[in-house]
C-alpha cells in the first residue's frame, strides 16, 4: 500500500493532507478547552452549535467551490485554503465572546470544504492507474483514522507544558506547513469543461455537481450509503461520552479508549481493503458493509436498555462499526472516478459528495443527541438502526449488479451526465 509514496507529488500532497489533520485535531481539543472558558456549563451548547455551523459550511461551500475549480489553479486554491485555515486558528485565542467562536470556525470550515474536495479530486489525476489511486484512497482514511487516534493524545502531551491556547499555534503550524508541501510540487491543471457540461454562473455550475448525482445509479446509491455511514458514526461521536461516563460509569481516559477501537476498526480494513478491492469490485465491499451498523446498533441498544455494563462488549461493537463504516468511505473515490468518466467534471462530482455526505451527518448529529438526552441511548440506538437499515436497503435497491435493467441498444457503462451529452467509460472503469 505503501509503495504510492514513491510518487514525489503524491508524497508531498499526502503530507500535506496528514499534517493539516494534525493541525485540525489540535483545534478541536483546543476549541473544547476555549468553549469551556467562555460559556463554563454551557460549553456543550456552544460546541453543538460548532459542530451544526461547521456542517452548514460543508454543505453550502463545497458545491460552489467545486463549480469553480477549474477556473482556479489548483495549487493556488489549495494554499489559499490553508493559508485561510492558519490565519483563522491563529485569531481563535483573541476571542471574547460565543459569537466570535461561531464566526470563525465558519471561516475555518469554509476554507476546510474549499480544500478537501480539491484535493480529493486532484489525486486520481496524480495517480491515474487503478491500483495506485487505490492505495491512496486508503492511505488517506488511515491518516483521518490517525488523526482521530493521535491528536488528542499529542494534545494531552502539550497541555502538560503548555496552555490549550498555544495549541492554536500548532494548528496554524500545521496548516502553514500544508501549504508548503503544495507549493513544492506541480499539480495538473484544470480541464477546460466539454460541450454539454456545465454551464453558467457559480451556482448554476454548482447545481450541475448535485445533477451529477442521478446521472448514474451507483452515485444514487452512495447518496443511501453516506446515511448509513452517518447513522452509525453519530451514535460514536456523540453519545460515546455519555454511554462510558454515565451507563459505565469509567473514567474521562477510557472515553479515548472507546473511540479509538473505532478508529482501530476503521484502520484495519483500510490496510486490507487495496488487495480485496483488487479481487472484488466495490460493489461487494461496500454494499454487504452497509448492512453491518443496523444489527450492532440493534443489539447495543437492547443491551442498553436491559443494563448490561458488559465493557468489552461495547469496545468490540465500535471496532465492528469503525470497519463498517470504512469499508463503505473508502471505495467512495474509486466509485465517483468510474461514474464520472470525464476529468473536467471530477471537482463538482467530489465537491457535490463532500456537501451530500455531511447533508445525511447534519441530519444524523442531532437526531443522535437529541433522542439520547430526551429518550435515552437506547432509544437512540434503536432508532439510528433503523435508519441505518433503510439506507443500506436502498443502496440495494438502486445500485443493481452490471447489466441488470440494462436499456435496450444502451452501450455496456455508459451513462448520461447532468448536461444531457452521452459519455462511455472506458474499459478501466466498467468494473463494479
Amino acid at each position: 500500500m505503501f509503495s504510492v509514496l514513491r510518487n514525489r507529488t503524491y508524497r508531498h500532497l499526502f503530507a500535506a493532507q496528514a499534517l493539516a489533520l494534525l493541525g485540525t485535531g489540535l483545534a478541536t481539543v483546543a476549541l473544547g478547552l476555549l468553549a469551556y472558558d467562555l460559556a463554563g456549563g454551557d460549553a456543550s451548547a456552544v460546541l453543538g452549535t460548532a459542530m451544526a455551523v461547521k456542517m452548514a459550511a460543508y454543505v453550502g461551500i463545497a458545491p460552489v467551490v467545486g463549480a469553480l475549480a477549474d477556473r482556479v489553479p489548483r495549487r493556488a486554491l489549495l494554499v489559499a485554503a490553508d493559508l485561510a485555515r492558519g490565519v483563522v486558528a491563529l485569531a481563535l485565542p483573541f476571542v471574547t465572546e460565543v459569537w466570535q467562536v461561531y464566526v470563525l470556525i465558519f471561516l475555518l470550515q469554509s476554507a476546510s470544504a474549499a480544500f478537501t474536495p480539491t484535493f480529493q479530486a486532484t489525486i486520481p489525476e496524480v495517480l491515474p492507474a487503478e491500483r495506485d489511486y487505490t492505495r491512496a484512497l486508503s492511505l488517506s482514511r488511515l491518516a483521518y483514522d490517525m488523526e482521530s487516534l493521535f491528536s488528542p493524545v499529542l494534545a494531552a502531551g502539550l497541555l502538560t507544558l503548555l496552555t490549550y491556547d498555544r495549541l492554536f499555534l500548532g494548528t496554524a503550524a500545521g496548516f502553514a506547513a500544508s501549504a508548503a508541501l503544495v507549493v513544492s510540487v506541480t499539480l495538473p491543471k484544470p480541464t477546460p469543461r466539454e460541450p454539454g457540461g456545465a454551464r453558467g454562473g457559480a451556482f448554476a455550475r454548482a447545481a450541475y455537481g448535485m445533477r451529477l448525482f442521478g446521472s448514474a445509479p451507483r452515485l444514487r446509491a452512495l447518496l443511501a450509503l453516506n446515511l448509513a455511514v452517518a447513522a452509525a458514526g453519530a451514535m460514536v461521536v456523540v453519545n460515546t461520552v455519555v454511554l462510558v461516563r454515565d451507563h459505565f460509569a469509567r473514567s474521562v481516559g477510557e472515553v479515548s479508549l472507546a473511540l479509538g477501537a473505532f478508529g482501530a476498526g476503521s484502520m484495519a480494513v483500510a490496510l486490507a481493503l487495496p488487495r480485496v478491492l483488487e479481487r472484488v469490485g466495490d460493489r461487494a465491499v461496500m454494499l454487504p458493509a452497509a448492512f453491518v451498523p443496523a444489527p450492532v446498533l440493534a443489539v447495543v441498544g437492547a443491551g442498553l436498555a436491559g443494563g448490561v455494563r458488559a465493557w468489552p462488549a461495547l469496545l468490540a461493537a465500535w471496532a465492528v462499526l469503525g470497519a463498517a463504516t470504512s469499508a463503505m468511505v473508502t471505495p467512495t473515490g474509486r466509485l465517483i472516478r468510474r461514474s464520472v468518466p470525464a476529468r473536467a467534471d471530477l471537482p463538482a462530482a467530489f465537491a457535490a459528495q463532500f456537501s451530500l455526505s455531511h447533508v445525511a451527518w447534519l441530519l444524523t448529529y442531532p437526531l443522535a443527541g437529541y433522542l439520547a438526552a430526551r429518550a435515552g441511548t437506547a432509544a437512540a440506538a434503536g432508532v439510528l438502526a433503523a435508519v441505518g437499515l433503510a439506507a443500506a436497503v436502498a443502496a440495494v435497491l438502486l445500485w443493481r449488479p452490471a447489466g441488470a435493467g440494462r436499456t435496450a441498444g444502451a452501450a455496456p457503462g455508459a451513462y448520461r451526465p447532468a448536461g444531457g451529452a452521452r459519455l462511455t467509460r472506458d474499459r478501466t472503469t466498467t468494473a463494479a
